[in-house]
């Protein structure tokens, strides 16, 4: 272990280094609140870092991360020319937290299914609570959300169970609970 030599009032004391914090990598799919969701991370005091949506699971595994956020974004996972993240990320044994376009491509990648919304959802939604379990454990049902899709997952990949939904989102918020 390395020690540090810090001068504190003209008096020499040798200090540890400070323990490794907590770190968050944002995969970053052009949402516009990537940068929102950095800094509410580091209001939490732990640190967190926007990297491009292709950063490889080596990458995240050489930076130590605690764990992952994909980020929404405009596009469709669906789509031919559709921004997708490294596969081997969901081996790394590490949380991951989809957020719209995140969630979209999570549950698509992990054998789901996504398609074309029958109505788009833009606006404020009232999120109902399926399963207080989990993500939403500290969330009131009836909530008041932010929605921006025009897509959906019409099928969860195995493992996973609906936590909440919209009137016009049938599975808006989902979890594995492995």
């Amino acid at each position: 272990m390395s020690l540090l030599l810090e001068q504190d009032h003209n008096d020499k004391r040798w200090h540890h280094p400070p323990q490794r914090r907590s770190s968050i990598a944002i995969l970053d799919f052009g949402s516009q609140y990537s940068q929102l969701i950095a800094r509410r991370i580091r209001e939490t005091q732990v640190y967190s870092m926007i990297l491009p949506y292709n950063t490889t699971a080596q990458r995240l595994l050489e930076l130590e991360v605690s764990g992952i956020i994909l980020s929404g974004g405009p596009n469709s996972v669906y789509d031919p020319d559709a921004l997708l993240c490294d596969r081997q990320i969901w081996e790394l044994d590490l949380p991951i937290l989809g957020v719209c376009y995140g969630m979209q491509l999570m549950a698509l990648q992990l054998g789901g299914a996504v398609s074309r919304a029958e109505r788009a959802e833009y606006g404020k939604a009232q999120l109902i609570i399926d399963d207080p379990t989990d993500l939403l454990t500290n969330v009131e049902d009836g909530t008041t959300m932010w929605m921006s899709h025009g897509d959906s997952v019409t099928r969860l990949p195995e493992g996973f169970r609906i936590l909440g939904h919209t009137q016009n989102t049938p599975c808006a918020a989902i979890a594995d609970p492995v």
